[in-house]
């Protein structure tokens, strides 16, 4: 597996925690994420990486989204 880099759309709540809240794939289209049910310190054991780990629910699946310290956004690939 390997790092897919994608856009993401995120706020940042008063609190100043960072919440994605969609996210572009490859193929251009948008996603919405349903809800974020974890955030941790984690490393990618498919892609490799380490950052910020977000368990997302999108369309009812559970997805792995990180955070790198670099400021990007990735997820693991095929």
């Amino acid at each position: 597996m390997s790092k897919v880099y994608v856009d993401v759309m995120a706020e940042f709540t008063k609190d100043g925690d960072l919440i994605p809240k969609s996210l572009k794939w490859t193929d251009g289209v948008w996603y919405e994420i349903d809800r974020v049910t974890d955030i941790r310190c984690a490393a990618s054991l498919k892609a490799g990486g380490a950052g910020m780990r977000y368990t997302c629910i999108i369309g009812g699946q559970k997805k792995y989204l990180f955070y790198e310290d670099n400021n990007m956004w990735f997820m693991e690939g095929q």
